[in-house]
């Protein structure tokens, strides 16, 4: 095996296992980035109306906290409305299944499961009142590890913006830095393979978060309409939960049945939603997701389950948010080895 080889394979995987042994601290950095990524088009914009860098970052970073705080001020009374209509209605569900779904599993399947009274449980508590000190022992203790796990979560979150911050300003500075080390001979091949992986990175972006909120609005628009409580609740986690293959059309699809046979306790309204899910899902399916992020930029669902399991598992909830964006770059190179490969003599027939 050639040497020059050899040596790049052994700084590939120490490279590999610096990343997986630094993830907790490349975390905000590399939410930074992606955040800077995003918000760097509207700086270049500001900047050829006549702004300078700085000022057209700063202006950028107040309108972004400033929408941020406006969405934070009208999305928490609202969601805690909904919270407050799903707690009401809770009791109901409590109530439906006492009387419905526990008799009917002891009738079909002999399952004798003993209904939920806070009377025995108040009781269960109070004759076990001793052991539930070291319970409690235990679950403080578990809370103050938790609470350094919180302070270390809200220690990302404010590094997190400086970073983008920092990143904003010296942008043009980084992507100098970065072409500098591209080696001459291979530097046309490695920009056109840059400027691919942008177009692609936010062409799939943008449109997977138009489409998350599209279908956030549908879903809540037509629960609405039907009459469910907490239908709203329901369509907007069904659309933002959107962005993992069909997790969000199935819990939403659960929750609502669930809802429209407690709430309403009618066949037509059981109806109603299958038909309204099944509609939005076809219009998604086969309109909005080709027209916002097409085809050709759309990834297998089963590459999207394995890249967000990938992402937690690294990179733990930053990995999450991160998986996508890094999927969509790693399919450009992957479609573009791969038609190299295939114009290759290795792939060519032998004559």
């Amino acid at each position: 095996m050639n040497a020059r080889l050899v040596w790049v394979l052994v700084l590939v995987v120490l490279g590999a296992w610096l990343l997986w042994r630094l993830a907790p601290v490349l975390s905000p950095f590399l939410a930074g980035a992606i955040f800077a990524y995003l918000l760097n088009p509207i700086v270049v914009r500001l900047e050829r109306h006549g702004l300078a860098r700085s000022l057209a970052v700063a202006l950028v970073l107040v309108v972004f906290v400033l929408l941020a705080v406006l969405l934070v001020l009208l999305a928490v009374p609202f969601i805690e409305a909904q919270i407050v209509r799903a707690a009401e209605a809770f009791p109901g569900y409590i109530a439906w299944l006492q009387e419905r779904v526990l008799p009917w599993l002891k009738e079909r399947f002999g399952l004798e499961i003993p209904a939920f009274e806070p009377a025995q449980a108040l009781a269960l508590l109070r004759e076990h009142w001793s052991s539930a000190g070291g319970w409690l022992a235990a679950l403080l203790g578990q809370a103050a590890r938790s609470g350094a796990a919180l302070l270390a979560l809200l220690g990302t979150f404010v590094l997190t913006p400086v970073v983008m911050v920092y990143l904003l300003v010296d942008w043009p500075r980084v992507l100098i830095a970065l072409d500098s080390l591209i080696p001459r001979r291979y530097a046309p091949e490695v920009r056109a393979m840059a400027r691919e992986a942008d177009e692609a990175l936010s062409a799939f972006l943008r449109g997977q978060l138009l489409v998350m909120l599209t279908l956030a609005v549908l879903y809540s628009t037509a629960l609405a309409l039907i009459g469910l409580r907490s239908g709203v609740l329901i369509g907007l986690l069904a659309g933002l939960l959107s962005f993992v293959p069909y997790l969000g059309l199935i819990l939403g699809l659960c929750a609502a049945l669930i809802a429209a046979w407690i709430e309403i306790g009618s066949l037509w309204a059981l109806l109603a939603v299958i038909a309204a899910f099944a509609a939005i899902q076809a219009f998604e399916s086969f309109w909005l997701t080709p027209r916002l992020i097409g085809e050709k930029l759309g990834l297998h669902p089963l590459a999207v389950i394995f890249a967000l399991l990938a992402g937690g598992q690294l990179l733990g909830f930053f990995g999450v948010l991160l998986a996508l964006p890094a999927a969509a770059v790693l399919a450009v190179f992957l479609r573009r080895a791969l038609r190299a490969y295939r114009s290759s003599r290795l792939y060519a027939a032998e004559e």
